[in-house]
């Protein structure tokens, strides 16, 4: 088994301690703040002075010392003692009081875990089907290349300062249990003939506008996997919209494109990234045909025992109510695993978890050992799936979980799942019978409702849900059951839900629940008040959440996008490539130039001669910046015929030495500006490949 355990770092901690005190003391702004908290994932809530932690747990593994530091914080930290499971496969710990987040982080690190990158925009926590390892239809253990991936990319600067964040999700096979057409970015095993490679789609997502990926390649070899991913990601930090938040998700980079003129500049970037990381080394799996007959739990995971590949052995589902965790329960997993000497436990799309590896004659004595801590296997109807709502989330417009806890997927064991708003952290579009909350106003009064969607489903030959009607809060159970009873009595043989709905339709919908959805003025006073709440509806103003990261600023974007560039810059001239060098060199210039012209209140151009005098115009008090962009400038414009290493080592000198003295000016200026990560290392020796072994992902 491949397990990270070594993703923390405690000079990052020790840095957002500082700037913690900073912000205590009025040193930082508000808006500065926020950018570092959330780039170390730490969430604000609707309640004052309290804030969620998300922990990255990579694929949703977790082993004893992990589960153990988490409870740790839970008991020391969370005043409710409660962890909460998302779709996502992380682990939220809510009410945790600003002072305490170092603190938390500390103890997070001892067990290996991180929360840098779980919020913010950036490549957010990667999930994965949960039988990675354990199925027979998988053709690889697709944990080595998503390990592989976390750490290749984790604090890498194309990351750092993305236009949205960026969610990635890996399959073993092609039934695609992780989901792969309803993320950013979507990898899955497969079989061409007698070859073994990905297929990759790119620009899914759910919430506003929720749209299906498309295929960017049907069949990459695994050699080729982080190239690919880091050219999509190049793409989106390029031509993403940066000024316009609610559009920046790279689906609608796919919507602006079109999907062939998408396709057309990811091969531009994917042909410049090739070049540039020829000698980078990859992830390596071992690769198997996997058996085709063999059963598919579905998305999510398996609702029963299941037979691994490995001859004897069991995964062991554990139903988790919504997804909510205490310490004990996550103390008692623990000691399960180790006295049965378990590898394991996996948090799963469906906000559950399950045992691997467990033998047989073992079962009935965990079984045994699950129901003392109040947990056992999923039972049919509890298939429910639903986000922290207006318990937590600025956000959030209704009580999510208080109607997620009330409803049943009934004997057919639909799967539902209930968001709070619009934004479907519960994935709603993916759902047998999926919901968000949203206010409607009817007779002059604000009445919480329902928006409903049927038979999503995020696997290979799915699709997402479709819209049915908004229904009212106060009757959605009734809508739920009307629909459960109507699939029930009218299904073919054994027709499943998704092609029921297909089969009846949209229309059908709209008539099935017609009563329900309509309000006289009679009834208005019965549908006022949203679950669980004695006052009328209301929706509060907080401000906006944070789900679209903070304000960027725009200088550091410029240095990070720089570090990009320099990296590729140290590649091409160690491969000898002097003109694709000097032009990443040249593009360097232009970002920092572009960036610190601006900052100063000066326009941007795209010659640097343009630039160098534009800047002498703003900032005369700094002449040496300007004029050593015009000295830049000239050399960059030198035949690619005169280029040789000599030559460039000489002007990488004096561009990063030049970077560094534009950096020293900007942190000046703006005293909260943190550049870390982005400014140049050492500026005498060739870029060092980052090695990614089998050795170096376990």
């Amino acid at each position: 088994m491949n397990y990270l355990t070594d993703l923390a770092n405690d000079e990052e901690i020790d840095s957002y301690d500082q700037s913690l005190q900073d912000f205590f003391a009025q040193r930082m702004d508000t808006d500065r703040f926020t950018a570092t908290r959330l780039q170390m994932g730490i969430y604000g809530q609707r309640q004052e002075g309290v804030n969620m932690v998300r922990v990255k747990i990579p694929g949703g593994r977790l082993i004893p010392m992990q589960l153990n530091a988490i409870a740790d914080v839970l008991e020391n930290y969370v005043p409710h003692g409660e962890a909460h499971i998302t779709t996502r496969q992380d682990i939220q710990l809510h009410y945790v009081p600003l002072a305490d987040t170092p603190a938390v982080m500390r103890h997070l690190a001892k067990g290996g875990l991180t929360t840098r990158e779980a919020c913010g925009n950036t490549i957010r926590n990667v999930t994965a089907c949960p039988l990675t390892g354990i199925c027979s239809r998988e053709h690889t253990d697709i944990s080595a290349h998503l390990n592989g991936v976390v750490k290749h990319f984790l604090r890498k600067p194309l990351n750092q300062l993305m236009p949205r964040k960026f969610k990635i999700s890996f399959s073993g096979c092609e039934s695609d249990c992780a989901q792969g057409m309803i993320h950013d970015l979507g990898v899955i095993a497969i079989r061409q003939g007698t070859r073994f490679g990905f297929k990759v789609l790119v620009g899914g997502g759910l919430g506003h506008k929720p749209r299906e990926g498309i295929e960017v390649e049907s069949f990459i070899e695994e050699k080729d996997l982080l190239l690919v991913i880091e050219a999509v990601l190049t793409l989106h930090n390029k031509y993403s919209d940066r000024s316009k938040r609610a559009k920046s998700r790279i689906k609608f980079l796919v919507d602006k494109f079109g999907a062939d003129g998408f396709i057309e500049k990811y091969r531009e970037e994917l042909a410049r990234v090739k070049e540039v990381l020829v000698e980078q080394d990859y992830p390596k799996g071992e690769w198997t045909g996997g058996m085709e007959e063999s059963e598919v739990p579905g998305p999510g995971a398996p609702r029963a025992l299941f037979a691994q590949k490995q001859a004897g052995l069991y995964v062991v589902p554990v139903s988790v109510r919504l997804g909510q965790l205490t310490s004990i329960q996550m103390r008692g997993i623990a000691s399960i695993l180790k006295q049965y000497d378990l590898p394991e436990v996996r948090a799963t799309q469906d906000q559950n978890l399950i045992l691997v590896d467990v033998p047989r004659k073992n079962i009935v004595e965990i079984r045994s050992a699950l129901a003392n801590l109040g947990l056992g296997l999923p039972q049919a109807g509890d298939n429910v799936v639903a986000c922290p709502g207006t318990s937590t989330c600025r956000l959030g417009i209704t009580s999510s979980p208080t109607v997620g806890g009330k409803l049943s997927g009934g004997s057919d064991d639909l799967r539902i799942r209930v968001s709070g708003c619009h934004n479907g952290c519960a994935q709603p579009e993916s759902g047998d019978i999926g919901i968000y909350g949203e206010g409607k106003r009817m007779f002059g009064k604000l009445v919480p409702h329902y928006q409903m969607y049927f038979g999503g489903n995020g696997m290979v030959n799915g699709g997402l849900a479709f819209k049915g009607p908004s229904v009212p809060s106060a009757r959605i159970e009734l809508a739920v059951e009307r629909v459960k009873s109507a699939y029930a009595a009218d299904r073919e043989m054994e027709e499943t839900f998704f092609n029921w709905t297909r089969r009846v339709g949209q229309s059908y919908f709209a008539e099935l629940l017609a009563d329900v959805v309509e309000v006289k003025q009679e009834d208005l006073q019965s549908v006022l008040r949203d679950h669980g709440q004695r006052d009328d509806f209301r929706v509060l103003q907080l401000g906006g959440g944070e789900c679209a990261g903070a304000k960027q600023q725009q200088i550091g974007t410029a240095f990070f996008d720089a570090a990009n560039e320099r990296n590729y810059r140290n590649a091409l001239k160690f491969q000898r490539k002097f003109k694709e060098s000097a032009k990443c060199a040249e593009e360097i210039v232009r970002l920092i130039s572009q960036g610190l012209t601006q900052l100063v209140g000066g326009q941007k151009y795209e010659s640097l001669i343009e630039q160098a005098e534009e800047l002498q115009r703003v900032l005369p008090t700094q002449p040496n910046l300007s004029q050593q962009l015009a000295k830049l400038a000239r050399e960059f414009a030198h035949s690619a015929n005169e280029l040789t290493d000599a030559l460039l080592t000489e002007w990488y000198a004096e561009l990063d030495v030049w970077t560094l003295d534009v950096a020293k000016f900007c942190t000046q200026f703006d005293s909260q500006l943190d550049l870390t990560g982005s400014l140049p290392q050492a500026i005498d020796k060739p870029l060092q490949f980052q090695k990614i072994s089998q050795s170096a992902v376990v």
